[in-house]
């Protein structure tokens, strides 16, 4: 009897964990809880999570994006639009013959493990009401779903008599809100902030774009010295000094961009690289012309007035749009589940974002903030664990486990700021590298161990045997 496995998700982390169980012969199951595959990348996704605004486009080089299996159209732009990113995907599930592994419409409502037999295996309880169990599962339901919103509230926000709405439910300048002509405040320095804003203070879209974060952020273009940012980095070695490479960009930075004081930004209270990079090519234009105006954080509201933390404030505020980021949320394990992982907010620890040390079985794909794009890093994550379900790939002990995510946890804190999008940052190139480097050691590893079983085939003996009974 052969392995069974459970990938939650059919988004561009789940469809590339498919394709390598399919290529290693493994038998699996996908829940989707929408009608198609895509997650966050399908625009107007009817699974009641996932969102994108109609301007979206990438932000990392296609070809730093692509599917190392599957490269992406030499005729797709070099930052392209969601559309043909999508269409990428769907060629992509089309192309592996991966469509009938899915089982779309169909989320999975609970998760629990199931001692059988001295292991764990997984029984998943679909919104249908339907019982299977697994020998192993992959959770792949995306971080950028869960809206995070200031806690505690700004003061007086149930006060404020116009539209606060997430950057999640944001689709174009009239919807949800119709914002044509409107005054606007944008709440945060993120990508979706910068695009949004750009958007809507565009000539005959909102009447003004105010721009307000708790602290300033270093604004990349997507160009740089006639280089996609991202080639332009790609172009040091992994291994290189992160001191240096840090050196090297801000050089780079202050020859191309200057101070962003001259362009009406607050200087960062960081250094580039301690915090996840915004990436806008418009922006600083935007701000140069005076199409955006930027204030502090906000301090209160009162009715349609918007107080900001230097004293000034803006009346007749039409609306403000909190672009505060996302909550990192499994909705389907329970709490006890949840206590056993150590999961506490925003923090996963996992062994390589992949593994967690408690289960040998349960997986979590693509839950990574990478200075660089998820899909390699999930394609990779998808080989490791097929080579791990079919022995080729052992992991290292409990404790040396738990050593890796006390030091990467470490690291993580001396560089970035805190911030709940912290917690999960990687930086692409050399994670890139380093989990190559870590495979090699598991097979090595593997190859000495005599009658390696790292997952055993029980899941359908359990379920058969309770159909018997």
């Amino acid at each position: 009897m052969n392995l069974k496995v459970c990938v939650i998700g059919a988004g561009s982390t789940g469809i590339t964990i498919c394709k390598a169980l399919k290529d290693k012969n493994i038998a699996f199951d996908c829940y989707e809880k929408g009608s198609d595959i895509g997650g966050n990348w399908r625009f107007g996704n009817d699974n009641g999570m996932s969102n994108i605004y109609k301007s979206l486009h990438i932000n990392t080089h296609r070809d730093r994006m692509q599917y190392e299996d599957y490269p992406m159209p030499k005729d797709y732009p070099d930052f392209a639009g969601h559309e043909l990113i999508y269409k990428y995907f769907q060629d992509y599930v089309n192309h592996f013959g991966l469509r009938p592994y899915i089982k779309f419409k169909t989320g999975v409502e609970k998760v629990e493990p199931v001692e059988y037999k001295n292991n764990i295996i997984w029984k998943v309880t679909t919104d249908k009401n339907e019982v299977n169990y697994y020998d192993a599962v992959v959770v792949a339901n995306g971080h950028h779903w869960a809206e995070r919103w200031p806690n505690p509230p700004i003061p007086g926000t149930e006060t404020f008599k116009g539209v606060i709405f997430h950057s999640h439910k944001y689709v174009d300048p009239q919807n949800p809100v119709n914002l044509m002509g409107k005054k606007v405040v944008i709440l945060g320095m993120g990508n979706s902030a910068m695009d949004i804003a750009c958007e809507l203070s565009d000539k005959y879209v909102a009447k003004k774009v105010i721009l307000t974060s708790r602290r300033g952020a270093w604004i990349i273009p997507n160009y740089m010295f006639g280089f996609p940012v991202d080639k332009f980095t790609g172009l040091v070695h992994p291994l290189t000094p992160y001191p240096l490479q840090r050196a090297i960009f801000t050089l780079g930075y202050k020859i191309a961009i200057g101070n962003l004081e001259r362009y009406g930004l607050p200087k960062p209270d960081h250094k580039i690289g301690q915090a996840h990079p915004t990436i806008s090519q418009d922006l600083l234009v935007r701000f140069g012309r005076g199409d955006i105006t930027y204030k502090p954080m906000i301090e209160r509201y009162e009715g349609n007035t918007v107080y900001f933390q230097d004293g000034s404030k803006e009346e007749d505020v039409d609306a403000v749009i909190y672009c505060t980021g996302y909550d990192v949320k499994f909705p389907f394990f329970d709490k006890e589940l949840i206590d056993k992982l150590r999961i506490e907010g925003n923090y996963v620890p996992l062994y390589f974002r992949l593994f967690t040390p408690e289960f040998h079985n349960l997986f979590f794909g693509g839950l990574v903030q990478p200075l660089g794009a998820i899909m390699p890093i999930a394609e990779r994550q998808g080989k490791w664990i097929a080579k791990y379900l079919t022995n080729e790939y052992a992991l290292p002990s409990y404790a040396d486990m738990w050593e890796w995510i006390r030091n990467y946890q470490k690291e993580i804190s001396k560089r970035y700021v805190a911030s709940p999008r912290h917690t999960m940052q990687v930086d692409y190139d050399l994670f890139m590298y380093q989990m190559k480097k870590e495979m090699q050691k598991g097979e090595k590893r593997a190859i000495k161990i005599k009658d390696l079983k790292n997952v055993l085939p029980l899941s359908q003996e359990f379920q058969n045997n309770k159909i018997a009974v």
